[in-house]
């Protein structure tokens, strides 16, 4: 059963962090804007992104504290 997964662990390791680097591309784009406009206004698309990826984190990190438990479950079988 570990041999399953961990390689979904890795898989969701990577997706997370993949998210986080979306989400923080994101707020740098927004925040060059803001600077750029000298409004202070930021552009609701790029802050939908921002939610869009941050929300995605937080799921596939779920995923990966799930996996985590499971396979401490099979551990300490």
């Amino acid at each position: 059963m570990n041999y399953i997964l961990i390689p979904v662990l890795a898989i969701l390791v990577i997706m997370v962090v993949v998210s986080l680097v979306r989400g923080i591309i994101a707020f740098l784009k927004t925040t060059k804007i803001d600077l750029e406009s000298g409004q202070g206004e930021t552009v609701t698309e790029m802050q939908m992104m921002q939610n869009k990826a941050m929300f995605a984190r937080i799921k596939y990190q779920f995923a990966a504290v799930v996996v985590v438990a499971v396979i401490a479950l099979f551990a300490s079988s």
